[in-house]
């Protein structure tokens, strides 16, 4: 059974990925203007509607996945090593793409961003595997999610060079 401190770890991995992921779109909704309606659009590229809820899912597995590896760690964010450092830097590119891509409308540098995030989602799930691979696997949707995000940012940038 979790721990009432086991519990406010997860609110708190909760609070910290759909929280972060929300500001980082927040901060950069205001520079869209015209300019995103106005970019050649690949064929695969889909609806608006569809990130919001794709991406609080996402967030919302990374969290548990993270909170599942703490406590195979015994509660300590220190015991997870290389697991934690992994989980923090892809969180971190994760949260950078946005304001790159859509704040700063630099779709290049947004497209090496990615890619840096998607090797970092690599080394998250082979470092959560070591602890608990279910961790590991609740992280695939999310490694895929970003390998269509890679290629659709690609197509973007030779669209629009």
């Amino acid at each position: 059974m979790p721990t009432k401190r086991s519990i406010i770890v997860l609110v708190l991995l909760l609070l910290l990925c759909l929280g972060g992921g929300g500001l980082s779109g927040w901060l950069s909704s205001d520079s869209l203007g015209d300019w995103y309606e106005n970019l050649n659009r690949p064929s695969f590229t889909p609806p608006g509607w569809l990130f919001g809820p794709a991406w609080s899912i996402l967030y919302t597995l990374m969290a548990v996945a993270c909170w599942r590896v703490w406590r195979r760690c015994y509660g300590s964010f220190k015991a997870m090593g290389s697991a934690r450092t992994w989980f923090f830097v892809q969180l971190a590119l994760n949260f950078a793409w946005t304001p790159v891509f859509f704040g700063l409308h630099a779709i290049w540098p947004a497209l090496i961003v990615i890619i840096l995030l998607w090797l970092a989602i690599v080394q998250t799930i082979g470092a959560f595997a070591n602890y608990d691979k279910p961790a590991a696997w609740m992280l695939v949707p999310y490694l895929a999610w970003v390998t269509f995000a890679t290629a659709l940012n690609g197509a973007f940038a030779f669209m629009n060079e």
